[in-house]
């Protein structure tokens, strides 16, 4: 029998470590739940959270449900009966105060500190969403507002002055709104979001944080001048993804160029002239000086067609960036 219970004492500490201290009455499984009945201890002291001091004169007692990790795919339920107790300290200001214990259970928490950073854990690395259909296949019941909840009550990540700083803009309101965000590039860790893009802004930010030696950055003059000024022994450099956009841009202007000379080494003839055709420009402008023909032409000239025709309609600018799926600069231009 002393074997028995060794064991179950050992697989107790194993799997709920969180529970030595409490005295665990019933473990059940009901509806599909793995309800554990547990209270705390008579003749412990707790501290008031108040002022501190240490109390033992129980005034009551009152049942809590604290949701916890599964086990096995199974949600965990534990009914936890805690004491209210008096706190002696006449100088302060609680009568009485509820125990709280230590890794299982805190003021006005629904969940243990376990399953809080279990949800915490997936929710940075998951959409909302994505947690509460990953929870229901590990056996925890969540919503997606509680996830969000517990992500804004994380605190934030100690972070150090990075030596490559990505700076970019981000929208809160497409076309209206917009913020920079700043990330350490070889942690890739977000490190701030400033409320605009405007250049004193990146630069005071710089300024109060020196220590930056490469801002990777896309070609906006604000950001251009806003590193400039915070930072100027910092050296400058195109982000990745614009790397390859304008690479990809010239290299298809470049094979527009020559669409004809590469035809002829795939079907050797005689070279015909070159189709030139005119290049669109702003609005009330004459098209400019002639370019070959090709795919990326005869794109921009349909869209240039298709802008010109909603703007003659009396369309705003906003709209036809709406109805046509482009940004509102591109149709201004």
């Amino acid at each position: 029998m002393d074997v028995i219970l060794r064991s179950c004492e050992t697989l107790l500490e194993l799997v709920f470590p969180h529970l030595v201290t409490v005295l665990v009455e019933r473990v059940v499984v009901e509806s599909g739940v793995l309800r554990i009945a547990a209270s705390t201890k008579d003749g412990t002291a707790a501290a008031c959270p108040g002022c501190g001091a240490s109390s033992m004169r129980v005034h009551s007692r009152y049942g809590r449900k604290v949701a916890d990790a599964p086990v096995g795919t199974q949600p965990v339920l534990i009914e936890l009966s805690v004491r209210r107790l008096f706190c002696d300290n006449s100088g302060c200001a609680r009568v009485t105060f509820a125990e709280q214990v230590e890794g299982l259970t805190r003021r006005y928490g629904r969940r243990t500190p376990v399953l809080q950073r279990i949800i915490g854990a997936l929710g940075v690395d998951l959409a909302a969403r994505a947690v509460v259909r990953l929870g229901l296949v590990l056996g925890i019941v969540v919503s997606r507002m509680t996830v969000l909840r517990v992500l804004m009550a994380l605190p934030e990540p100690a972070w150090a002055v990075p030596r490559v700083l990505g700076v970019d803009e981000f929208a809160t309101r497409k076309g209206r709104r917009y913020g920079t965000i700043l990330i350490d590039c070889e942690t890739h860790q977000p490190l701030d979001l400033l409320p605009d893009r405007e250049a004193e802004t990146l630069a005071a930010w710089l300024r109060e944080r020196p220590g930056v030696e490469i801002v990777c950055r896309d070609r906006a003059a604000f950001f251009a001048e806003g590193a400039r000024t915070g930072a100027p022994q910092a050296q400058h450099c195109a982000d990745k993804w614009h790397v390859w956009h304008n690479l990809g841009e010239a290299v298809e202007r470049l094979v527009s160029h020559h669409r004809l000379l590469l035809r002829d080494l795939v079907e050797p003839g005689p070279s015909p002239e070159p189709e030139a055709g005119p290049v669109p420009t702003s609005a009330g402008q004459e098209p400019s000086e002639p370019y070959p023909a090709g795919k990326f032409l005869d794109r921009l000239r349909d869209t240039h067609a298709a802008v010109r025709a909603q703007v003659e309609q009396g369309l705003s600018l906003r709209e036809v960036a709406r109805r046509l799926g482009l940004g509102r600069n591109t149709v201004r231009k």
